[in-house]
């Protein structure tokens, strides 16, 4: 709970004492849309004087709602600082190094640190990777493949974690190296669109993966390599998720259309371009369809196509559908399933918190489960 913004918190002790909006907006005198702009975080609570109108009449001290716990540190905080201790060391400003990283070598852990993230080991790769970065600034000039898959990989997990203007400087770096190859080019695209959009940068995010997308593209079907083709597809995926963060529908369908044209049937990317469509419908606010769209994607087979991560981390941008719904008991199903297949997308990611702690502010009686994994969370009625 302590990590919740203000408005969510609100919401979470509204839920707890069993009133509605109105009713909370009547006993404030206040009107009930003001009431969602706060717990919806569009309006701030910057003055003492209505924080403590709201305490009392949720009949809590208003410390429970401005005062963060500091004796609990983030789980993932030592982690990120030694990741950016790494991304400090920038490769133009190192010496020239003794003796030169194993290429191979070198690309067997990539792999290794990859099948972690897929399978949601934050933890050892918040371990592993200063290391990565460290080696990878001693490779072989001709060898760039294995550092941009370095500097994707730390700029996705930095972006899960929260730490978006780290990640959009890991993901900066991975572009770099990349040089002119159109294929790494894209494959680095897609966490720099990632790292802008979790920025609110949403306008850059697409105009960087469009363009990236259209290094390797078009590409009429069934031509192009298999590379160039998945590239294209995942860098038009975060074109249409940066266009739903900016609020043109019209642009998402399109960029969705053109990444299906580019993607096999029942393959991976395809999936990955169905599991877009719910979390870009999430993304504007289009709650009911969100689930009607996963609740069908979940139903087929494509579903089984997405890594662990992937699968995980779409049921947390699900559960906020639900809540929007006003399904949060739905919420909290899909919660205790990314719990299932990769706790740390719920117990260690600030999204998975926050939705977490929306699902429990509407849920009257929770059951031991969801409660249960409140408390590994460190969340609302977890405590």
């Amino acid at each position: 709970m302590d990590d919740l913004p203000i408005g969510r918190r609100v919401a979470y002790w509204r839920g707890q004492r069993n009133m509605s909006q109105q009713v909370f907006a009547d006993r404030l005198g206040r009107s009930k849309s003001w009431v969602d702009k706060v717990e919806r975080g569009v309006r701030s609570l910057d003055k003492v004087s209505t924080i403590r109108e709201i305490a009392a009449v949720l009949r809590i001290d208003p410390d429970v709602l401005i005062v963060r716990d500091t004796a609990e540190a983030e789980p993932a905080a030592g982690g990120v600082d030694s990741v950016r201790d790494a991304l400090t060391r920038h490769p133009a400003l190192l010496p020239a190094p003794d003796t030169l990283t194993e290429p191979a070598f070198y690309q067997a852990r990539i792999a290794h640190a990859a099948s972690a993230y897929e399978h949601g080991g934050y933890p050892e790769l918040l371990r592993r990777i200063p290391r990565l970065l460290v080696d990878g600034h001693r490779l072989p000039a001709d060898a760039p493949e294995p550092l941009v898959q370095a500097y994707r990989l730390t700029a996705q997990l930095l972006v899960k974690l929260g730490a978006a203007e780290l990640a959009w400087l890991a993901a900066d770096r991975a572009l770099a190296v990349a040089g002119d190859d159109p294929v790494l080019a894209a494959t680095a695209a897609v966490p720099l669109g990632q790292a802008l959009r979790t920025a609110g940068r949403c306008r850059a995010a697409f105009e960087t993966t469009v363009i990236a997308a259209h290094q390797v593209a078009p590409l009429p079907p069934d031509e192009g390599t298999a590379a160039e083709r998945a590239a294209c597809a995942a860098a038009l995926v975060q074109a249409a998720l940066a266009a739903a963060g900016a609020g043109d529908r019209s642009a998402v369908d399109d960029m969705l259309v053109d990444a299906a044209e580019v993607t096999t049937p029942g393959g991976p990317e395809r999936a990955a371009v169905d599991a877009a469509r719910v979390t870009a419908a999430v993304m504007l606010g289009d709650g009911h369809r969100a689930v009607e769209l996963h609740e069908a994607f979940v139903g087929g087979l494509a579903w089984r196509q997405l890594p662990p991560e992937h699968r995980a981390a779409h049921l947390v941008d699900v559960a906020g559908a639900y809540v929007h719904s006003g399904d949060p008991v739905g919420a909290g199903g899909a919660l205790l399933q990314a719990d299932r297949l990769v706790p740390a997308e719920v117990r260690m990611r600030p999204a998975g918190r926050t939705a977490l702690g929306l699902a429990l502010a509407g849920i009257l009686r929770p059951d031991r489960h969801l409660l249960v994994l409140a408390q590994a969370a460190r969340v609302g009625g977890g405590r």
